[in-house]
């Protein structure tokens, strides 16, 4: 950004002199500054009459606008079909960094002084193969945390404090998702039915963070308290080497549909900042009333400001995109890659250090969009999620009605080892944000305890949130007591944490997920502020047991390379950090076309040798088997491997300690109905084992079926995946990831 940039420095500015107020409007005539009493914010003191430059840019200046003010602007223009100027309206700046409430529908801005003092924290830089993605909402993490002092549970301090991090470090994540922070208010509908929106995802302002999140003596003190609580939390969390990423709202904004809320972008441009036709009816493509325009350069450059600033100035590590398909829509409306947001937010030098993810869908047309994001992005991968609980959950419940599961393991294999039937070979196994549950949906708990999702408490009939759930409550709809049902229900747990822990990609753990925590089979809960919600503190002995497991998982993902590889493996090359993989069958044998797609065949043997560039040599062993009797297997002779030890089995309550005793190829082994068994293979090093196992034959002897070359395989498992009755088209998928769209629209 140059002094030549005609759009620079959008919002307040402080100098000796007073302040600069800078706010664009192309269909503005004209705008006014309101300054107001420092006690009293509605005792308006002074107005100033700003000018617009020859770039739309409304200039304002005062000697009274310094560090503290609250200020507002009015606004007047023309009478239009996609304008609704009230030059009475007091409006907030859409670069205000400090916000207070001063009625229903209205607010001050409030000018806050930059700079913190961030001591020796710096940003953790975790690499991404290396990172674990935990998803917390900033209240709900510590609001019943009894090593917290009181006044600081359910805050940004009450996420900062020693016991919270000290459980997020024992439990082995490395990077905290905040659902949305950004300052946002309750939609209209749940304020008239007396309840609140709990996740956040409707932003009234994209710079201030949320102040009813910060302390009770933060909040007293004022916006820059606020900050400066948020400031030392990112501060803390950095210090003990966890990165802090943003789930953020830019699709839409909380002034919802025509007819609602006047409170910024509507009074300052409409017909710009908003998506609508020519009549002035809005274009939406996020099921929440209004959609941000990306066809126009100025939403863009917004976004992309707001970025800077909590990159640069607050310190976030990275970004997770709310339907970020919107975000790639042209003038048009269609969505495109190379969109000028998308470039931006990958090339922009200020966000060079930032992970950046994105949810690839939004609810308009040609609005799924997973693996079609530029090189530089993660994606939450539903392909995978559904997949998974397909596997794990769906096919068992097939079974046990009509005798056999009705698909192979193919499909899950291609997710198991990355999704590059997804995901470009440029993009690599790191482009997949797995996930098996996120905030919206049922948690995994509740994954396996109901059939059907129970949201009457939303207040909409249960007629929000989705169908799709592909759930499976082992035989009892909720809570049971039935030991046999709670046993079937844990393993089944622990083979969806397994899967997610141990596959190819990103993997995402929502918060709670880790010791079983129940919604009570409420899967859209965004409006349940409550013990619902929030995450528990007490643990019975199950949950201590389940989060035993995940933790002993997640030190299995960390020492174990060769389940992180960064790249996808080509055969008969030796590809730096890539995970050389072979598929085995229950025999031992190398998989054939039938042992991929055929229902009979649920088992398999997945061998994986790293090629890492900075860590050592490292090959591992996983078997699945996905039906309910148990299967012996005999464990692969494999070039190159010596023996196999034990690390990891899904069938039992608690996990084991790594098996002293060394079991030699060809040993026949005994695995549980429904369950996951993790070896290390112990061996020579990486390139004596790829020589050989590329020299060795499939039974057909095909180099297109052999389980090194990835995509080969992966043409195979999409096959695999056609024949699933449950594999999600493209419109399914759009219906069932709507986590901010079915709670907008009741009906």
């Amino acid at each position: 950004m140059t002094s030549a940039d005609p759009l620079r420095n959008l919002g307040v500015r402080v100098n000796q002199h007073g302040g600069e107020l800078r706010v664009w409007s192309e269909n503005a005539d004209g705008m006014e500054l309101c300054i107001f009493d420092s006690k009293d914010p509605n005792w308006m003191v002074k107005t100033v009459a700003m000018t617009k430059d020859a770039n739309n840019v409304f200039v304002g200046r005062s000697r009274s606008l310094t560090v503290g003010t609250r200020y507002a602007i009015r606004v007047s223009g023309p009478a239009s079909p996609t304008n609704v100027f009230n030059p009475e309206t007091l409006l907030l700046d859409p670069y205000a960094r400090g916000m207070v409430r001063v009625g229903a529908n209205e607010w001050r801005g409030v000018v806050v002084a930059d700079g913190f003092d961030w001591g020796d924290a710096r940003k953790p830089l975790i690499p991404l193969d290396h990172t674990v993605v935990y998803e917390a909402h900033v209240k709900g993490i510590s609001r019943l945390n009894p090593d917290v002092p009181e006044e600081l549970r359910g805050t940004y301090a009450g996420l900062a404090h020693e016991s919270t991090i000290g459980y997020l470090k024992d439990l082995g994540v490395t990077s905290v998702e905040l659902l949305p922070v950004q300052a946002f208010v309750s939609e209209q509908r749940l304020l008239q039915q007396g309840l609140t929106n709990y996740w956040g995802y409707n932003t009234l302002n994209f710079f201030a963070p949320h102040a009813p999140y910060a302390s009770r003596s933060a909040q007293a003190a004022g916006p820059e308290a606020v900050l400066a609580e948020f400031k030392g939390m990112v501060k803390l969390l950095h210090l003990a080497g966890i990165e802090v990423i943003l789930d953020v709202v830019y699709n839409h904004t909380a002034e919802e549909g025509i007819g609602g809320p006047r409170t910024s972008f509507r009074g300052i441009d409409n017909a710009n900042y908003y998506r609508q036709d020519a009549e002035g009816a809005y274009i939406d493509v996020t099921g929440c009333g209004n959609t941000v325009n990306f066809g126009h350069d100025v939403p863009v450059r917004l976004v992309l400001d707001s970025l800077r600033y909590w990159a640069n100035e607050v310190q976030i590590d990275g970004f997770r995109f709310d339907l970020a398909a919107t975000l790639g829509r042209n003038a048009d409306v269609e969505y495109t890659r190379d969109h000028p947001l998308l470039q931006g937010i990958l090339h922009d030098p200020q966000l060079a250090e930032a992970k950046i993810i994105a949810e690839p869908w939004d609810v308009g047309i040609g609005g799924w969009q997973t693996g079609n994001f530029p090189d530089g992005f993660s994606e939450w991968n539903d392909r995978y999620r559904d997949r998974v609980r397909n596997f794990w959950l769906a096919d068992i419940a097939d079974a046990r009605r009509n005798g056999q599961a009705p698909v192979g393991i193919g499909g899950f294999a291609t997710r198991l080892a990355g999704s590059s039937n997804t995901f470009s070979p440029e993009r690599g196994p790191l482009a997949s944000l797995n996930f098996v549950t996120a905030h919206d949906g049922f948690t995994m708990a509740d994954l396996t305890a109901y059939n059907e999702k129970h949201n009457l408490g939303n207040g909409e009939n249960n007629r929000d949130g989705t169908d799709n759930n592909r759930s499976f409550n082992h035989g009892m709809e909720g809570a049971t007591t039935d030991e046999a049902i709670l046993l079937e229900r844990h393993k089944a747990i622990r083979n969806l944490m397994g899967t997610l822990l141990l596959s190819a990609g990103v993997p995402m753990l929502t918060a709670g997920d880790e010791f079983g925590r129940s919604q009570r089979g409420n899967n859209n809960a965004y409006c349940q502020d409550s013990e619902l919600t929030w995450m528990s503190w007490l643990r019975t002995r199950e949950e201590r047991e389940l989060f035993a497991t995940t933790k002993r998982l997640l030190e299995l993902r960390r020492t174990n390379p060769a389940l992180r590889p960064s790249k996808y493996a080509v055969f008969g090359e030796t590809t730096k950090n890539a995970s050389h993989m072979d598929w085995y069958d229950a025999t031992g044998a190398l998989m054939d076309d039938e042992d991929w797609n055929s229902p009979e065949n649920r088992t398999l043997q997945y061998l994986a040798a790293s090629t890492p560039d900075q860590e050592e040599f490292n090959r591992i062993l996983l078997i699945v088997h996905g039906v309910e009797d148990d299967v012996e297997v005999s464990l692969p002779v494999a070039p190159g491997v010596e023996n196999y030890q034990l690390l990891w089995d899904s069938a039992t309550e608690l996990p084991i300690d790594e098996d002293a005793t060394p079991l030699t190829p060809g040993t026949r082994r005994l695995v549980g109905g429904t369950s996951m068994q993790l070896y290390r293979a112990n061996g020579p090093r990486v390139e004596q084992a790829l020589t050989a196992a590329a020299q060795h034959p499939t039974e057909r002897e095909s180099d297109d079926r052999h389980a090194g070359d990835q995509q080969a395989a992966d043409h195979r498992f999409a096959d695999a995946e056609a024949t699933d009755h449950r594999a999600a088209l493209p419109e399914d998928e759009q219906a069932s990831a709507q986590h901010n769209v079915d709670h907008s629209n009741p009906t």
